[in-house]
């Protein structure tokens, strides 16, 4: 079996792809890295990076690799964690990842009751885009994740509703031809320019629309995350299409303002989702279980 110490060296670079940022991460040498990673593809009998001057890419068995390597350190570590742990007391780590909006609006509650009954786990939160939580949770990158239910939501998934959240268009408030174009009564919506996701609910929500008026979208700009669709509404380069949750949440919400005459598209049904097969962890199946209670009251509240 590989070394631990070589399975999360080898877990750190599949996530950053990068061989002088994993080794600066941890503590080693560019050098000696690389040969943690030969001998592991040594060991496996196959390539688990292709590699070129500027590029570095799991190949099909790296991928497979790092399943192993997840389950495997993550077994690692529960097995310390209740070796260590007092009779009765639950402990291990959770890995959860989730946007920034989400961290405050949807997790600060759940992680605060989670923390106050299960001190002894560890908790590893990462943000990003939340159009990538049902992926990562799918790779198994993280144990659990808060995203959006999907149209089309894979087998083997279970979700958990927390809120549901409108989708708005959004304006500029400064004065620009932005706001000009979407002060006329009613919007000519074939030459006002878009700030738009990349990818994800929201952006296949607004294609939909586009399509189904026989609409033309004028697509101003593409970004990563709601976040910086506020950003960019705010400084006059567009309309942009965001969850309600984060006009609310985001400290830039004075710079823009929510369109009214706008088309009406479905809402957001988000929540956390796990592998089914993962609820068999205690550890995961607890914050579960919290997860529940704390949507159970929010549902009576509201």
């Amino acid at each position: 079996m590989p070394d631990i110490r070589v399975l999360k060296q080898f877990l750190h670079l599949s996530e950053s792809l990068h061989f002088g940022r994993s080794s600066e991460a941890l503590h080693v040498s560019p050098s000696t890295l690389s040969r943690a990673i030969a001998r592991l593809e040594e060991s496996v009998g196959a390539p688990l990076f292709e590699r070129d001057n500027r590029t570095v890419a799991l190949t099909d068995a790296g991928r497979a690799c790092r399943l192993f390597a997840q389950d495997t350190v993550g077994a690692w570590q529960t097995l310390k964690a209740e070796v260590r742990a007092k009779p009765g007391e639950l402990t291990g780590r959770i890995r959860i990842y989730c946007s920034v909006t989400a961290s405050y609006a949807v997790m600060a509650t759940i992680l605060s009751e989670f923390r106050q009954q299960y001190p002894g786990v560890e908790v590893l939160l990462k943000t990003g885009d939340a159009t990538f939580g049902v992926d990562k949770t799918l790779d198994q990158e993280v144990d659990l994740a808060v995203a959006p239910k999907p149209d089309y939501f894979p087998g083997q998934l279970v979700f958990q509703p927390v809120t549901k959240t409108p989708l708005v268009f959004i304006a500029p408030v400064i004065d620009c031809p932005v706001k000009a174009l979407v002060s006329k009564s009613p919007i000519n919506w074939a030459t006002v320019p878009l700030v738009l996701p990349e990818v994800g609910l929201s952006r296949k929500r607004v294609d939909a629309w586009f399509k189904k008026a026989g609409l033309t979208p004028k697509i101003q700009a593409e970004v990563a995350g709601h976040e910086a669709i506020v950003s960019m509404v705010g400084l006059g380069i567009g309309i942009g299409v965001i969850p309600e949750l984060v006009l609310d949440q985001n400290p830039m919400a004075k710079n823009i303002t929510a369109l009214h005459d706008a088309p009406k598209l479905p809402d957001y049904n988000v929540g956390v989702v796990v592998l089914e097969k993962k609820l068999k962890d205690p550890v995961i199946r607890a914050f579960w279980d919290v997860t529940q209670a704390v949507s159970q009251v929010n549902t009576i509240r509201d």
